[in-house]
């Protein structure tokens, strides 16, 4: 093709040169001869012909239909500029409309809207019970450690040292602290310098009182602060001293110390918010909410940095392992997910559950609604994909967010023992107090 082209210039060429020379001549007669004083008219370029350029437009045709894609950059910032214009075109496109046959992403909906398929991601909170919005969580749950100080001083301040603090590890280090004098007291009660805990000591400044709720806790088990004298120093200096009556009891010390040491930060749950509705065709439409799709400040940390990976991996080939992994890591950007189960008789149980949760807690959800509820049964995704509640998988793992329709199956072993019987298995399997509260999906 290239040789084609070569002619075809070269032929333009030679007829755009003028007169040839003889090889024969001498050098002078060879030299250019002097410029008439009028001008000479410069004949015109000749183009090719119009079969040549026909000829000339198949040939690139042809040449392109056999020539690979035209690679992308390949030099690492070249890359990454280009990855940069493309974020930047989604970020300002992120609203527009998939082309038909995509598999697109439902539509986030500001909360209170019609057609919602949940109000909302809500939460309860384990020491009140009260519903709570995304946003009141924490508010609540602090109001309510605070209020139980009237009731249970010694719980109250445990709460309080574990949820108030948000460094685990430094909140170990504290209570790992509390427990040795809580240790040294009951393995020496004779020794008066273990009842004594001098405030302004460097351990107890950078272990203990830097952390919520630790001095109402030593307040709470019978420390009481006293001013006491200290040797070789003229001014007397604060101190925890543990009461007699205190001291009389080893037994809830330890006990309080066993408390401190097993508990967790209080946390609201997620709040399943179980719905039944009728049968409907549009049982695999999802309508959701903004709470579906907001991401926290650690969630948004982790998508700048596995953007910041994306730049760096397009400059390196990746098998088919590396690409399904990163496929799966895309999933995982959704914290939550709304599932709903087609029931026998077309009825549908929906449910909100964490993105990272395991299916057991699925097949848990569905079994607390079911009047036969230690009859085995199946779950089945979409394409009749089983789901096995004994796999550890995660819904994200298993590609069931940010929501998705799966089906109910009784077990096979169970449906050839009632056919056995001379029946069929019952079409409404769940409890009737769940039958009563049943929805129209809209």
């Amino acid at each position: 093709m290239k040789k084609f082209f070569q002619e075809i210039k070269a032929d333009i060429k030679f007829k755009s040169a003028g007169p040839g020379q003889k090889l024969t001549e001498s050098v002078g007669e060879r030299a250019p001869k002097e410029k008439p004083n009028q001008p000479a008219l410069r004949q015109p370029r000749q183009g090719p012909t119009d079969e040549a350029q026909m000829a000339a437009a198949a040939a690139l045709a042809r040449l392109e239909q056999k020539q690979p894609r035209a690679r992308g950059p390949t030099s690492q910032e070249s890359i990454r500029n280009q990855v940069r214009k493309e974020l930047r075109a989604e970020a300002t496109v992120s609203g527009s409309t998939e082309a038909p046959g995509t598999n697109t992403v439902p539509e986030a909906k500001e909360e209170g809207s019609a057609h919602l398929a949940v109000p909302g991601v809500r939460f309860t909170c384990p020491l009140t019970g009260a519903t709570l919005r995304k946003d009141q969580r924490d508010a609540h749950i602090k109001e309510a450690i605070l209020s139980h100080f009237s009731t249970d001083p010694v719980a109250a301040s445990i709460m309080k040292i574990h949820t108030f603090n948000r460094d685990r590890d430094r909140v170990k280090l504290g209570v790992d602290t509390i427990a040795k004098y809580l240790d040294n007291i009951c393995l020496h009660p004779e020794e008066e310098k273990y009842r004594k805990i001098k405030l302004q000591n460097r351990v107890f400044q950078e272990r203990i009182n830097c952390l919520e709720g630790t001095h109402e806790f030593f307040e709470a088990i019978g420390f009481q602060k006293a001013l006491l004298p200290v040797p070789d120093q003229d001014g007397p200096e604060e101190f925890y001293v543990l009461t007699e009556a205190a001291l009389a009891q080893p037994q809830s010390l330890q006990r309080h110390k066993e408390q401190l040491l097993v508990a967790e930060p209080v946390r609201a749950t997620l709040a399943r918010q179980r719905r039944v509705f009728r049968p409907s065709p549009m049982a695999s439409q999802f309508d959701l909410p903004v709470d579906f799709f907001n991401l926290t400040a650690e969630e948004i940390k982790r998508e700048q940095r596995l953007r910041s990976e994306a730049v760096e991996r397009l400059s390196v080939l990746r098998t088919k392992a590396m690409r399904e992994r990163e496929e799966q890591r895309e999933t995982r950007k959704y914290t939550y997910t709304l599932l709903r189960v087609r029931l026998p008789d077309g009825c549908l149980l929906q449910g909100t559950f964490y993105a990272r949760e395991r299916v057991a807690a699925l097949y848990a959800f569905v079994r607390e609604a079911l009047q036969s509820d230690w009859l085995p049964f199946d779950l089945l995704a979409s394409g009749g994909q089983r789901l096995s509640e004994e796999e550890s998988l995660a819904f994200n793992e298993c590609g069931l967010v940010p929501s998705a329709l799966l089906t109910f199956s009784w077990d096979t072993a169970v449906l050839e023992d009632i056919r056995a019987a001379g029946a069929e298995p019952d079409s409404s399997i769940l409890k009737p107090e769940l039958l009563v509260a049943i929805e129209r999906l809209s």
